[in-house]
């Protein structure tokens, strides 16, 4: 093949052109709690239908397949930077605890920006997943790129990864026997292993705990409970505006002194605990048959 320098000029001013149309993206995020912003082993009063004072010690979450939204409804995915530490594929991880105080279990770097590009165009809001794509979700997370390597983020193959995870002493009495404190764990329940038959293995209470070994040391082939949840800000300005996730709006309807009987300490994601629902319906995730609109992220 022949290639003239004419051609090789075109090829380079197409080029060109094709990058001059794409625009950066950034999305800041801010976690707080009844509008303070959140700090470690900070008190936070007013919380739940107990009116409960709570301690966090983590605050993390995956969102993935961000897109921007156009007039007409549609969506124009954002490619997202590969930063090879909060980013990776589809997929950023917003991290804003900093390991100081209770917060021991996490890590000192903190990210609370989505990084990445989109064709130049207007947009009227922006739209993302909370949670890892199932493609990623049920991996060895030991051998997983950044962020998809924190094993205080992964329960097993067969569960996944942690799309949320906020940790939190509580002013409420410890039950007999039981620890004090309320945790939110969200993930993908119900998985059944790859190769399994018939209507799958339930998950247990945490994430996978309670299933034989070998089944949680086996990838997922499928989740009843995928456990995802897409949230759309219209009328969202990145240029402009934070999107904030507030705890005390996602435990608005949850009593975190008094834990359910029967059921892992806070929310573990089993469709049988009886501290999840209120959670779920929060985070716009079907309960009952019925979703209702999230309240966890609003945009300010």
């Amino acid at each position: 093949m022949r290639i003239t320098l004419a051609s090789l000029l075109l090829a380079t001013g197409l080029a060109l052109s094709a990058a001059a149309q794409e625009t950066p993206v950034i999305l800041t995020f801010a976690a707080q709690i009844g509008g303070e912003p959140f700090r470690c082993g900070g008190a936070y009063a007013d919380i739940g239908t107990t009116k409960s004072t709570v301690t966090p010690s983590d605050f993390r979450f995956y969102v993935s397949d961000v897109a921007l939204i156009r007039a007409d409804g549609t969506e124009q995915p954002v490619a997202l930077t590969q930063d090879q530490k909060w980013q990776y594929q589809t997929v950023a991880l917003l991290d804003f605890e900093d390991k100081t105080g209770p917060c021991s279990n996490g890590t000192a770097d903190t990210n609370a920006k989505v990084v990445g590009s989109a064709p130049a165009g207007a947009y009227t809001g922006v739209a993302f997943t909370l949670g890892v794509p199932f493609a990623l979700n049920h991996a060895d997370a030991t051998l997983g790129a950044s962020p998809l390597n924190l094993s205080t983020l992964f329960w097993n193959w067969l569960g996944g990864y942690k799309f949320l995870r906020i940790d939190m002493d509580t002013s409420g009495g410890a039950q007999a026997g039981k620890d004090r404190g309320f945790v939110i764990h969200l993930g993908s329940t119900a998985c059944q292993p790859a190769g399994a038959h018939g209507g799958g293995m339930p998950m247990g209470t945490a994430g996978g705990h309670g299933t034989p070994s070998g089944a949680a040391m086996q990838p997922a082939q499928s989740c009843a409970n995928p456990n995802r949840a897409r949230v759309v800000l219209p009328g969202f300005d990145p240029a402009k505006q934070v999107i904030l996730a507030d705890l005390k709006a996602l435990l608005s309807e949850t009593n975190i002194d008094v834990n359910q009987p029967e059921s892992a300490l806070g929310c573990m994601s089993a469709p049988s605990d009886g501290d999840c629902p209120g959670i779920f319906r929060a985070l716009g995730l079907p309960v009952g048959g019925q979703t209702v609109p999230q309240r966890f992220f609003k945009a300010s």
